[in-house]
């Protein structure tokens, strides 16, 4: 059951088989709170409050907890409790935590649907506070060769040249791309550019000889597929 410890009581007068560390060996990481997990973490709380307090007072800090990430040590060392040890600490924790999302290099991703684009892309994008337009290149068997940002900004042709695009489809020798960007109002609904910026990169990808295979949409932790959709 996770801990709630008030301010002035510390983890050494919780018995020991209800600490975060001795119930991660006990009944494995899963079964511990996100306020226990980074307790963990930051190891120590101070003379006047619990490792857990300050673990919650972090959290609190965040609206969700992929923001973590977005967070830069001066900021993090801002909060009360967090010198720049622990804010590195933690920052390192959260880089990590989204590289072992990811597939092991060796191992490249294999795009079968909408959804595994979007689940490749979801973590990177769904919080970013700008609009990102990026390119997923794939060889003939549909994997991940490389990943691109093209370009940060609003969507619109005039910004999104196929050149750029192609250049890097070439560079890469990519059989496909599955174009991508995020709104970061967290709606999904595309725009008329969006459509068209679509339209006019599968048009150059036909001539090209590399197919455009879907645009995702990626909002608040969800996407559409144009292709699904039927907007293209």
């Amino acid at each position: 059951m996770p801990l709630d410890l008030a301010p002035q009581m510390m983890i050494r007068d919780v018995h020991i088989a209800d600490r975060p560390r001795e119930r991660l060996i006990r009944e494995g990481a899963s079964s511990l709170s996100n306020q226990e997990l980074m307790a963990i973490l930051l190891r120590t709380g101070s003379r006047s409050e619990s490792v857990l307090v300050l673990a919650n007072r972090v959290l609190s800090t965040i609206d969700r907890l992929q923001d973590l990430k977005e967070l830069t040590v001066d900021e993090m060392t801002k909060i009360k409790g967090i010198g720049e040890a622990k804010a590195v600490q933690l920052l390192a924790a959260a880089e990590l935590g989204k590289r072992l999302y990811r597939t092991a290099p060796h191992e490249r991703y294999k795009i079968r649907s909408p959804e595994d684009a979007a689940n490749y892309l979801m973590t990177d994008m769904s919080s970013l506070n700008q609009e990102h337009f990026v390119v997923l290149f794939l060889n003939v068997k549909n994997e991940v060769l490389h990943k691109q940002t093209i370009f940060i900004g609003s969507l619109n042709s005039s910004i999104v040249h196929p050149r750029e695009v192609f250049r890097e489809a070439f560079k890469r020798s990519a059989a496909s791309m599955i174009i991508s960007h995020n709104h970061p109002s967290g709606d999904t609904t595309p725009s008329r550019e969006d459509i068209e910026v679509t339209k006019r990169l599968m048009e150059a990808g036909q001539i090209m000889g590399v197919d455009v295979l879907d645009h995702i949409i990626i909002g608040d932790q969800k996407f559409i597929s144009l292709k699904d959709k039927g907007y293209i």
